[in-house]
Order: structure tokens, then C-alpha cells, then sequence
């Protein structure tokens, strides 16, 4: 009874040291997360910039895996090259390594768990004070403690456990001095990450195992373990990126690919480099504490590693775009930003999101592109083909609504500032009404192909000019649309969206009045004033339609649409 008590002792520190490292992560990514992406979008000009910028953000959130995840999401979103990441993923394993300089530092020689406490006091109103940025720095000292808590927790039990002694036991059958078991560590380190898919906790319980002086577990053995866990580490963002887009999934294996060579370029001079990093602790640092030298192995590491392939990343790129080619219809009927899994906070799921959005919009106002092309083709081949390439379209975009819907209602299940709530809900009414412009492109070709079917006579020369001039209203329309939902355009009033709807509106009033004379006149058909104005009313609620979407995007009430959404009917 007491094993099993003991077991999941083990296992419940472990989850608390995790907990706190996710939990102080995430705050400090909530707290700062505007300021880090501000900060990646605009130090990752060149390489050099690129490693130091990814040093800089994984030392301030302690997660290289945070990094990494963030960086595929950012190649994702289309916001970073994926040379660019390349230089960021590098500096991510170096800033890595501060984690395990704490560790060595006061992790295991001052009761840190005796503060964790009165931090958390300090923390708890920040928590509760509702206000964003205190809640998330008050996120960031509990997971602090929380994280501290966990270590000196899972000190205490391993020794309770004799873990030390179930190590040396099994270390007791295993080669010494041999080159297969330094092997055997690198692929334990890998295996340990990936189950408990973060390297700083695996780097914790190295550390803790090489301070307990175990028989057979020396400094090269820790060594190894650690040189392992750069390449468990990498199955995290390659797990991100599984669903995303073929650079994000580039990122994740130039990642890979980095660090898999970094451990095999230093397994050939592995106790030379051992012995350097030894006589450095020794003799320059002063010794004291060796723990110091499996941190400084694993900074040496990484450093290195940066050094050697630094000026080779466009190799690199070109060996990851080999591997992963891009086909010529890759995500042609998928989503091109948000992938099935949320990525990194919250608030950069919503940039993506939004990202999504600006490409929906972009398929719907191409899809209006077909409109005036299919008025003008008179081959039925053709016309039938364009046709149906609209109604193509629209099924897209029906796909599109609910597969946005769903990820920003996943989005909306985790914890949001009331500003990213408002957001979620401006993106849901925009996708809605995105979708009913996708509805409204394919009624007016569908009214045009009922006119070909159906009607014998041809639209007047009248006709013609003044369809087209709604066309050209509505055209316009939809780039001042495009404009206010571009991330990267600088905010615009939505006067001139409001202009063109009223322009829309009279427009449809004249020509309505119109019909109705020239009808009463003779000039043409009863039958073709009906497909005549048909085209005309669909236009100016396509119109509405694209004036919404402004207007959710200003978090202004619809006013616009003057009919029940019915889909294609």
C-alpha cells in the first residue's frame, strides 16, 4: 500500500512541477503575448536576429516547446517564412537551457518551497482582481510556486522511494564506460520527453538523479540523457503542426532535423566535450557544485549546435522543402490557417482565426469574380462549367462557416480577456455573414442559369449596362470590405462602405421602378423583367451581406439586411 501511495506521489509532483511550468508560461504569455509576437514579427529580419530573438522569448516563458509551438503557428498564419523559424527554433534550445541553470543554481540547495507559499499569498488577489494583465502576472507567480513546489516535492519522494537505489540497481546490468549505453541514455532522455512532453521537467529529473550521486549514473550518462531530450522535445511542435499547413509542418521538421544532427555531430567527440565542459566548471567557474556542469554541457550543446548551422540555414530550408514538397492543390479545399488543434494561447488562436477569416473573404469576393464572366460567355459548355465552379464555391464556403465556428468555439471553451470574448463574437457574426454572401454569388448565377434555361429572350442592351453597373457597385463594395478586414491595413472609418450601400439601395429603387414601366411599356417580357429585377434584388442583398460584415468587424448591430436568411432560396 505504501508503494502505491508512493507511486503516485511521484507522479503527482511530477504533475505539479508540469503544472506550474504551463501555468507560469501562460501567464507570462498572456501578460506579455501582444509584446513577444510584437517582438518576433519585428527581430526575426535576419538569422543572427532570429536566434536571439528566440533565446530572449523561451528564457522569459521558460518553454522552448512555447516557442516552437508559437513560431509553426506564426509560419501557419502566413506571418513568419519558414527561414525565418528556422533562426527562432535555434534560439529556443538555447534559451531552453536557463531553466536547468535555475535548477542547478537554488533548485536543489535553497528550500525554495518554503517561499512558493508566501508567493502564492501574493498572488492569490492579482487572481482574483479581474483585471487582464494583473490576473495573468498572477497566473505567472502561481505557477512559479507551484512549479517549485513540484521539484521539492519530487525530491523528497524519490528519496523516500530509494530512487537512487532502483537506479543504481538497474545501471548494475547495464555496460560502463561503453559507447551502446550512452546510446541507450540518449534514446531514455528522448522516450522520457515525449511522454511527459516538456524538456524542462525531464532536464529537472536528470539533475535531480545526477545530485543524488547514483552508482553508474555519472556526468557523461547525464549528458546523454540530455542530449536525448533536444530530441524528445521536438515531438511537440511536430505534433502541432500535424494539422496545419505544409510550411508550418516544414517548421516543425527543420526543428527536428536541427536538433537530431546536433546530437549526432557532438556523439563524435562526446568525451572530449565532456571533459572540456568539466575542466571549464572546474576552472574557470570555480567548481563547487556539479550539478553546474550538466547545464553548462547542455548550454554547450545547443550554442554549438547554433554555431555549426547557422550560416546554413537556407540548406536546411531546402532539404525540409525536398522532404515536404508542396503539391500543387495542397489545402485547396481545407483551411489554410487554423489547424484541428489549438495552438499556443488563446489570443494567438484568434489570430489565426483571423487570419482564416481574411482568406474566406478573399474566396468570396473571387467567387463574385465568376459573375460577370459567366454573364458574358455564351458557349453552354463553358457556362455550364463556370457554373458549376461556383456552386463549388459555395459548398466551400458552407465548410468553411462551420469548421471556423468550431475551432472559435474551442477557442471561446479556454480563458479570455472580455476583450478576446468580444472579438470571438465579432468573427462568429462575420463568418455568418460570409457565408451568406457565398449564398448570395451562387443565387445570381443560378438566376442566370435559369434565365438561359428558361427564357428565350435575351437581356436587352439596357439591361446589360445597368446589371453590370450593380455588379461594378457591388465589386466596390466588397474591396472596402476587404480593407477592414485586412490585419495589415491601417484602421479606415466605414463611411465610403456605408456610401456604396445607399448608392446600392437607390439604385435597386430606380431600376425596380423602371422595370416596372418598361414591362408595362412592352419593351420586353413580363418573363424577363422577373429574372431581370431578380438579378438586380440579389445584388443589393449581397450587398447588405458585405456591409454586415463591416459592420461586425466595427462591433456596430446589423442594420442592413432587410430579409430572413434562407439560404439559396
Amino acid at each position: 500500500m505504501e508503494l502505491i501511495i508512493n507511486i503516485f506521489s511521484l507522479v503527482g509532483s511530477l504533475a505539479l512541477f508540469l503544472f506550474g511550468m504551463k501555468t507560469m508560461s501562460e501567464g507570462l504569455e498572456k501578460f506579455a503575448g501582444d509584446r513577444l509576437r510584437s517582438i518576433l514579427a519585428a527581430m526575426t529580419k535576419n538569422r543572427i536576429m532570429g536566434v536571439l530573438t528566440g533565446v530572449l522569448i523561451t528564457a522569459l516563458i521558460q518553454s522552448s516547446s512555447a516557442t516552437t509551438v508559437m513560431v509553426v503557428s506564426f509560419v501557419n498564419a502566413g506571418l513568419m517564412t519558414l527561414g525565418q523559424s528556422i533562426g527562432v527554433i535555434m534560439g529556443a534550445n538555447i534559451g531552453t537551457t536557463v531553466t536547468a541553470w535555475i535548477i542547478s543554481a537554488v533548485g536543489f540547495k535553497v528550500d525554495i518551497a518554503a517561499f512558493s507559499i508566501p508567493l502564492l499569498a501574493i498572488g492569490m488577489p492579482l487572481i482574483f482582481s479581474g483585471k487582464g494583465n494583473r490576473k495573468s502576472f498572477g497566473e505567472f507567480i502561481f505557477g512559479f510556486s507551484f512549479l517549485f513546489m513540484g521539484l521539492a516535492f519530487l525530491q523528497d519522494v524519490a528519496t523516500a522511494m530509494g530512487i537512487g537505489d532502483m537506479v543504481a540497481g538497474i545501471l548494475a546490468h547495464v555496460p560502463q564506460n561503453s559507447f551502446f549505453t550512452i546510446l541507450l541514455f540518449i534514446v531514455v532522455g528522448a522516450l522520457v520527453t515525449m511522454i511527459v512532453q516538456s524538456s524542462s521537467a525531464a532536464m529537472a529529473i536528470t539533475l535531480m538523479l545526477f545530485g543524488m550521486n547514483i552508482p553508474g549514473f555519472g556526468f557523461e550518462q547525464a549528458a546523454a540523457l540530455a542530449m536525448g531530450q533536444n530530441i524528445g522535445t521536438t515531438i511537440t511542435a511536430f505534433m502541432a503542426s500535424l494539422t496545419a499547413n505544409t510550411q508550418a509542418r516544414r517548421a516543425a521538421l527543420a526543428h527536428m532535423f536541427f536538433n537530431v544532427f546536433g546530437v549526432v555531430a557532438f556523439l563524435i567527440v562526446f568525451y572530449p566535450a565532456c571533459d572540456a565542459v568539466s575542466w571549464f566548471v572546474d576552472n574557470v567557474m570555480g567548481g563547487g557544485n556539479d550539478l553546474f556542469k550538466l547545464s553548462a554541457f547542455h548550454t554547450a550543446f545547443n550554442i554549438i549546435n547554433t554555431l555549426l548551422l547557422i550560416g546554413f540555414v537556407r540548406q536546411i530550408e531546402m532539404l525540409v522543402c525536398h522532404v515536404l514538397p508542396m503539391k500543387a492543390q495542397d489545402e485547396d479545399y481545407r483551411l489554410r490557417f487554423i489547424s484541428g488543434g489549438l495552438l499556443s494561447t488563446a489570443e494567438l488562436s484568434i489570430m489565426e482565426a483571423q487570419k482564416e477569416i481574411h482568406h474566406f473573404a478573399e474566396r468570396c469576393q473571387r467567387m463574385f469574380g465568376f459573375v460577370p464572366e459567366l454573364m458574358q460567355t455564351e458557349d453552354e459548355t463553358e457556362f455550364n462549367k463556370l457554373f458549376s465552379r461556383i456552386g463549388k464555391y459555395e459548398s466551400i464556403t458552407d465548410s468553411m462557416e462551420m469548421e471556423i465556428a468550431a475551432y472559435l468555439n474551442k477557442v471561446s471553451e479556454g480563458r479570455l480577456s472580455d476583450a478576446s470574448k468580444a472579438q470571438i463574437q465579432k468573427m462568429l457574426r462575420q463568418i455568418t455573414e460570409l457565408e451568406s454572401i457565398g449564398d448570395s454569388v451562387y443565387n445570381l448565377g443560378r438566376t442566370l442559369n435559369r434565365h438561359r434555361m428558361h427564357c428565350q429572350d435575351a437581356f436587352t442592351p439596357e439591361q446589360t449596362q445597368h446589371m453590370q453597373t450593380m455588379l461594378g457597385l457591388v465589386e466596390g463594395s466588397l474591396e472596402e470590405m476587404m480593407k477592414r478586414i485586412d490585419l495589415t491595413a491601417p484602421r479606415t472609418n466605414i463611411t465610403k462602405s456605408i456610401n456604396i450601400e445607399h448608392e446600392i439601395n437607390n439604385y435597386r429603387k430606380q431600376l425596380r421602378n423602371q422595370n416596372l414601366y418598361d414591362v408595362n411599356a412592352g419593351h420586353y417580357s413580363y418573363q424577363l423583367g422577373v429574372f431581370y429585377i431578380d438579378f438586380i434584388s440579389e445584388c443589393e442583398h449581397l450587398a447588405d451581406y458585405v456591409m454586415n460584415v463591416v459592420q461586425a468587424g466595427k462591433g456596430l448591430n446589423n442594420d442592413y439586411e432587410d430579409r430572413p436568411r434562407n439560404g439559396q432560396d
